[in-house]
């Protein structure tokens, strides 16, 4: 079952980590956003394959929002 892996603060995509395919970890960072300045590091919450990328470097999400899908 495909698990989402959602921004936990609301801010600006600075850096996605990972490409759809790729082999994660479970606790490996993913997705890194940009808040006030901040730099917050989203990690995939289970191990498994990245199925699709939801967002783009730069764009703004809300606290939430899907970020990508890990299958």
């Amino acid at each position: 079952m495909p698990t989402n892996v959602n921004a936990h603060i609301t801010g600006t995509v600075w850096k996605i980590e990972v490409k759809p395919g790729d082999s994660v970890s479970e606790g490996q960072v993913c997705v890194i956003l940009e808040s006030m300045k901040m730099e917050m590091p989203v990690e995939a919450p289970v191990s498994g394959n990245v199925e699709s990328i939801a967002c783009a470097e730069g764009q703004a999400v809300n606290e939430g929002d899907v970020l990508l899908t890990i299958a």
